[in-house]
């Protein structure tokens, strides 16, 4: 038998709250655990989200997050680029997922002989404007496809394959402007190891 508002609950029973709304009375009940844990972790993850982003400022703000995919869509769309010509390589060394994945390739593959620095030890200086076998994007990208067997370079592109290439070389173009001079060398003196 339920409590009514003329009878008060008997022991064991919920009881009912004073107001009647349409006749119908509700229990004056104790929220679930399982909810008041929900509200109270919603509440924690709300002022530890405000904290990190908005008064800390340790997130990315929304204009960086937004940069961050308009970066990763150019980058799908300048690896699609049917023929690489110096102007869609210039544009990959300007991007930063682009840039990123040459300095991967670069220092797994390249660094050995130019060093992490690109400074150049068994091979050339490739931050330097001297360059022995043309310093526009296409020549570089040539080269490092093709090789120079005759200098001890080997030709990377069976190797790495078309878009390895275009990210190592992406990454050496960082290092450089669009424009910049390029003084055509005879020969790399390899330097004495230090």
């Amino acid at each position: 038998m339920s409590p009514t508002p003329d009878r008060p609950p008997q022991p064991g029973e919920d009881p009912l709250r004073p107001h009647v709304f349409d006749g119908i009375q509700e229990y004056d009940k104790r929220l679930p655990n399982w909810w008041l844990m929900t509200l109270y972790g919603a509440i924690i993850f709300w002022a530890g989200y405000w904290f990190y982003y908005e008064r800390a400022h340790l997130g990315p703000s929304n204009a960086t997050a937004v940069e961050q995919q308009l970066a990763v869509i150019e980058a799908v769309r300048l690896a699609s680029v049917p023929s690489l010509d110096d102007a869609s390589l210039w544009k990959m060394s300007r991007n930063p997922i682009f840039v990123e994945a040459g300095r991967a390739t670069f220092n797994t593959t390249c660094a050995s002989c130019h060093t992490e620095k690109l400074t150049g030890a068994i091979g050339p200086n490739l931050v330097d404007h001297l360059w022995i076998h043309g310093g526009r994007p296409t020549d570089i990208h040539a080269t490092v496809t093709h090789g120079v067997l005759a200098k001890g370079m080997p030709a990377w592109g069976p190797v790495l394959g078309p878009r390895k290439i275009s990210e190592a070389v992406a990454y050496i173009l960082s290092y450089h402007h669009e424009g910049e001079p390029i003084e055509v060398q005879a020969a790399w003196v390899p330097r004495a190891p230090q």
